[in-house]
C-alpha cells in the first residue's frame, strides 16, 4: 500500500540520509526534503523519503490508527522489503 509511517532518527548520516527505527527494523533514509534534524526526532516516511518533522505524540497517535485499520504490519513488510 505504502503510506506514510512515522519512524525515529537514530543517526544522521552523510549525504542528507539517516538511519532510523519502528518496531525493530532500521532503514536509511533519504533526508534531502526535510531541514533541522537531530537523533530523535520523528519523521513520516514514504518510499525512503523523509516527508517532515512530526512530534512524539503524533507518531504514536499515527501508528496506534494504523494498528488499529490493520495496515501496520504491512507498511512495516514493506519497510524491511525496500519500499517505505
Amino acid at each position: 500500500m505504502c503510506l506514510a509511517i512515522p519512524a525515529q532518527v537514530t543517526s544522521l548520516e552523510e549525504d542528507d540520509t539517516a538511519i532510523v527505527a519502528l518496531e525493530g527494523i532500521r532503514k536509511r533514509i533519504s533526508t534531502a526534503l526535510v531541514e533541522d534534524l537531530s537523533a530523535g526526532d520523528y519523521v513520516l516516511v514514504h518510499v525512503g523519503y523523509a516527508l517532515h518533522k512530526v512530534s512524539p505524540e503524533e507518531a504514536d497517535r499515527t501508528l496506534a490508527l494504523m494498528a488499529e485499520a490493520g495496515v501496520l504490519q504491512d507498511e512495516l513488510d514493506d519497510m524491511v522489503e525496500g519500499g517505505a
